[in-house]
């Protein structure tokens, strides 16, 4: 090893996630505002293009639509020293490495395949967590209440369909024995 490839292998850091095109990434990144203010944005959106790998050169860029429908895109440096933590939200089926066509691309013709994937959580510190449950019970009886309102409303739908179905039982008998 030279001297520059140990000099950079301290600027590395330890624990970087896997990063594919067609992933929806959360970047949380440290903004300095002011003289010692400082705050964490957060970027969210398709990772369009990785580049250089997992290097110390190592790139990824990530786009969203922002507000009035205007795409925006920023190239991120994957070792980049403010960049607090990487959340994998989910990762779509996509061939290509690089999905630059998603630009000319407006609306329903960008959706592309899902497949279920965890939440995953990287702490460029160096920790990998999985995603958190409800902090509180205020939370967790939300979501319960969300998930009775799902199961409420499809029970509605299906007597709905019996209802309707009933009445065309009626129709159909109706109308044969018009015929008759």
């Amino acid at each position: 090893m030279n001297i520059l490839q140990t000099l950079l292998k301290d600027k590395q850091k330890s624990d970087t996630p896997y990063l594919r095109a067609g992933q929806v990434i959360r970047v949380y990144e440290k903004i300095k505002e002011g003289g010692d203010k400082e705050r964490i944005q957060i970027f969210e959106g398709l990772v369009i293009a990785v580049k250089h790998g997992k290097g110390l050169d190592g790139t990824f860029t990530v786009r969203k639509i922002g507000a009035g429908g205007v795409g925006v895109e920023r190239t991120f440096p994957l070792h980049m020293p403010a960049i607090e933590k990487i959340e994998i939200l989910r990762t779509e089926h996509i061939r290509q490495a690089k999905l630059y066509y998603i630009r000319k691309q407006l609306g329903k013709k960008t959706k592309k395949r899902k497949t279920k994937v965890q939440n995953l959580v990287f702490d460029m510190g160096g920790n990998k967590e999985e995603a958190q449950e409800p902090a509180d019970a205020q939370e967790a009886s939300e979501m319960q209440e969300n998930n009775d309102d799902v199961a409420e409303d499809e029970q509605s739908i299906e007597e709905k369909k019996e209802e309707i179905s009933g009445e065309q039982q009626k129709v159909d008998s109706a109308d044969e024995g018009e015929k008759k």
